[in-house]
């Protein structure tokens, strides 16, 4: 019989198109050959690799579900291969693209005017231009109804005060899609890097996503013209639905940490020797291997699964919820689990399993803490909200 892939042991790689294989195979080689040579020191550094802005823009990645203005139109399956393999990389690429396509793009081509997408859409698209998301406020976490950064109306302009925090790109954005209360609600506003009163400070001293650029933004009677207002964004829906976009691509990309962690550990365990043969050859080590492999597997069938139902415009949020926290509990408990199999090496950055481990510690928080996607599943169960 055939021997089965260690990484993909239902052949989930028979159920894409040929389409999906050649954008996973070219972002695969982009990883390889680009991201994993740095991403270590880079970690290390903390620093975010704005070198491969260009070649990541170039292979269409930027904006990539969008039609139009320069972008390349994929399917959802195709896209969250691209979020699965950036993630094989490191968590910090992935999420620079799903911030920049889903967080920023996204809500510019759904509730913006033409002249805001024909401005920002093609930049962006091509890597001239970088956005961020601003909807998180450091007293506000999980329940960002409670928002203080607010925005009130001058003649023709709107002055905005307030601050946001844990916001990807921030410190290297041209433009922030930054949301405030007004007196209408919830309104989201196009703020630009060189506006005066807008000042975003990089975080410093994360022990996660070290490899991503994280800030603080800051309005102080910013002014901003009413024409950079999305014009169809109003109430808490309209971020919660860019969210939506985002989170099906954090289903996607943990099983490449997953896929990485699995793959180090796999080598590992047949080389190195205990008590006179090698680790992969006792039943407690292959027993974890096996509850590893079946994990990953069936987290895969689950996000083509749910992509295949985003393009038909059949995917319900509570699905997405449920797939956010499967997935990447899945890769955080994977990650701690190679990094246990490692031993001692496991705490060493010559390894990537303790990078990675790291990393989901954030990616399980952010868009939506694990308990909070297990409460909507609670609600869709019981009709009951327990918010």
């Amino acid at each position: 019989m055939r021997s089965l892939d260690a990484l993909d042991l239902l052949d989930v790689q028979s159920l894409l198109s040929d389409e999906e294989r050649l954008v996973q195979d070219t972002v695969q080689r982009f990883v390889n050959g680009k991201v994993l040579p740095i991403i270590r020191e880079c970690f290390e550094e903390h620093r975010f690799p704005e070198e491969l802005i260009p070649e990541i823009a170039s292979l269409g990645l930027l904006g990539n579900t969008l039609e139009g203005y320069e972008c390349a139109g994929l399917s959802s399956v195709c896209a969250g291969l691209v979020y699965q393999e950036l993630e094989r990389g490191d968590s910090a690429l992935r999420s620079f693209v799903s911030v920049q396509s889903s967080l920023a793009m996204y809500p510019i081509f759904t509730f913006g005017s033409e002249a805001q997408k024909e401005r920002w859409l093609p930049a962006m698209a091509r890597g001239e231009a970088i956005g961020c998301f601003g909807l998180t406020e450091s007293h506000g976490g999980s329940d960002p109804g409670n928002m203080k950064t607010h925005a009130k109306q001058d003649g023709d302009d709107w002055i905005l005060n307030g601050s946001k925090m844990w916001i990807t790109s921030g410190s290297i954005a041209d433009v922030a899609v930054i949301w405030a209360m007004t007196g209408d609600g919830i309104r989201g506003f196009l703020v630009e890097r060189e506006m005066p009163g807008f000042a975003a400070t990089e975080i410093e001293n994360k022990f996660s996503l070290r490899a991503s650029s994280t800030a603080a933004l800051f309005f102080d009677n910013v002014r901003v013209p009413n024409h950079n207002v999305l014009p169809d964004a109003l109430g808490l829906s309209a971020p919660l639905n860019c969210l939506n976009q985002a989170r099906i691509g954090i289903a996607w990309g943990p099983i490449g940490s997953a896929q990485a962690c699995l793959h180090e550990v796999l080598e590992f365990t047949r080389t190195r020797e205990a008590f006179g043969r090698p680790l992969n050859h006792t039943q407690t080590i292959q027993l974890r291997l096996a509850d590893m492999a079946r994990r990953i597997s069936t987290a895969q069938l689950l996000a083509v699964h749910l992509s295949r139902l985003q393009d038909q415009g059949k995917l319900h949020p509570t699905q997405i919820s449920l797939a956010k926290w499967n997935n990447v509990r899945m890769a955080l408990d994977i990650a701690r689990d190679c990094r246990d199999m490692l031993g001692a090496s496991g705490i060493s950055a010559e390894y990537c399993s303790i990078r990675h481990m790291l990393n989901m510690e954030s990616i399980i928080t952010y868009e939506g803490t694990e308990t909070i996607h297990q409460l909507v599943v609670g609600k869709e169960l019981t009709g009951i909200s327990a918010f």
